[in-house]
């Protein structure tokens, strides 16, 4: 860190070397585009280096870094317009049923292809909290919506996931 504040080049590509494919994935699985997430890392990583003196160690450095990647790709997909959620009036979401993880990993690229082809919505409140692990209060709260309404957008998209899944 010390090396890196002083803008020692070897210690920012080593940073930029720890955290930089798990960023992308993260970005990638958040605005599911290629070239928008090569993008958008790439600006994660100019931000953190711009805002590396304001890390204070509350949390480790990775998920730091990982939430300026969550930030960024919310704010792109709300610049472009994408960040739209499905209203289900008076629907009460479903109880989550259990995952069977084992029976998903095997292909766990098809997923990754089915996961993109969610509306941009579902896919987000989906990634944010089945694969990065926030709470959907925490999800209501990024987004600006109701945690109804984020709870009801990852049961849509694990319905049409498993839709997409089973028709293949």
């Amino acid at each position: 860190m010390r090396l890196c504040l002083a803008g020692q080049e070897a210690a920012q590509r080593t940073l930029y070397g720890r955290y930089v494919g798990a960023m992308f994935h993260t970005v990638l699985r958040l605005v599911g585009n290629r070239q928008d997430a090569e993008d958008l890392t790439q600006e994660v990583f100019v931000k953190v280096f711009q805002r590396l003196d304001s890390y204070r160690g509350e949390s480790t450095l990775g998920a730091w870094i990982k939430r300026i990647a969550v930030n960024s790709s919310l704010n792109h997909l709300r610049t472009a317009n994408r960040l739209r959620m499905v209203a289900f009036e008076g629907q009460q979401p479903e109880p989550e049923e259990a995952v069977d993880e084992a029976a998903w990993a095997h292909d766990i690229r098809r997923i990754h292809e089915s996961i993109k082809t969610l509306p941009d919505g579902c896919r987000t409140v989906f990634c944010l909290h089945l694969l990065e692990g926030y709470r959907h209060q925490d999800v209501a709260q990024m987004l600006g919506i109701t945690e109804s309404t984020s709870k009801t957008q990852y049961m849509r998209a694990r319905r049409l996931l498993k839709e997409v899944m089973s028709g293949e």
